[in-house]
């Protein structure tokens, strides 16, 4: 591997952040719309929740990558002075231009599901024994 294909895979790296930031904004955008309706009560509703946030970003993710592989495409097949070093960079862009976005699309919003699924869980859990410990009467004990 040389500087130059560091250099891509360093650009790529760029890219797939702001791709996997972006998706996670709209994902947390659509959750709050459903949170102030009242509608996030079960990990149907979540899902629903982040289906409606992936989906929102999938036209905006399709043309960000489109332009960027349409302007590395005349550098990869372009010759001249300095070619081959510009090739070396543009390389890793094109390969990762295809799988970042089916990261960004499947894999981000399939973890966030299982990352706020379990949180919802254990939400429901602590609700059920705060429920359960205020049924069963305690004595209190104060110290006048």
């Amino acid at each position: 591997m040389s500087i130059a294909s560091g250099v891509g895979f360093i650009a790529l790296a760029g890219v797939a952040a702001e791709f996997g930031v972006v998706m996670l904004i709209y994902i947390d955008q659509a959750i709050k719309r459903h949170q102030e309706k009242g509608e996030l009560n079960n990990r149907e509703d979540l899902k629903q929740a982040i289906m409606e946030g992936a989906a929102l970003r999938v036209r905006p993710l399709a043309m960000t990558v489109a332009v960027i592989i349409a302007g590395l495409l005349p550098i990869m097949f372009g010759g001249g002075t300095g070619s081959e070093v510009m090739q070396r960079i543009a390389a890793p862009m094109v390969g990762g231009m295809i799988s970042t976005p089916l990261l960004s699309m499947f894999v981000i919003p399939a973890a966030y599901l299982l990352m706020r699924g379990w949180s919802l869980k254990l939400k429901a859990s602590l609700e059920a024994q705060n429920g359960l410990n205020k049924s069963i009467p305690t004595a209190s004990y104060s110290a006048e």
